[in-house]
């Protein structure tokens, strides 16, 4: 089993910038794939960005230029820089943990976090 754990996030002006972090345990040495998804009221649980080990890290088009997603493996977490954010990007946020073994992708999810960008 994975466990994965958000922190942060919370309440801000539009333009300003909030910071998401999540931490991996457990059985994670076959966890490849990282990265943070985001689900709206009434909206589908949408891809934010993910990074991959080895690659370049992949942004939705909607974030690109205002996220940045980062991974520490030696402390095994990743984080999610958000900067000018709009009210669009109001959401819960979860983090997500995968990998691909004989043909099945596992995934697993934190609980997520709200994220609220308002006047």
């Amino acid at each position: 089993q994975v466990q994965l754990v958000e922190s942060g996030g919370g309440l801000v002006q539009p333009g300003g910038s909030l910071t998401l972090s999540c931490s991996a345990s457990g059985n994670i040495f076959s966890i490849n794939t990282m990265g943070w998804y985001r689900q709206a009221p009434g909206k589908q649980r949408e891809l934010v960005a993910v990074i991959i080990d080895g690659e370049t890290p992949t942004y939705a088009y909607a974030v690109q230029g205002r996220f940045t997603i980062s991974r520490d493996n030696a402390k095994n977490t990743v984080d999610l820089q958000m900067n000018s954010l709009k009210t669009e990007d109001t959401a819960v946020y979860y983090c997500s943990g995968a990998y691909v073994e004989t043909g099945a992708t596992y995934q697993y999810w934190g609980q997520g976090r709200q994220v609220s960008v308002a006047s």
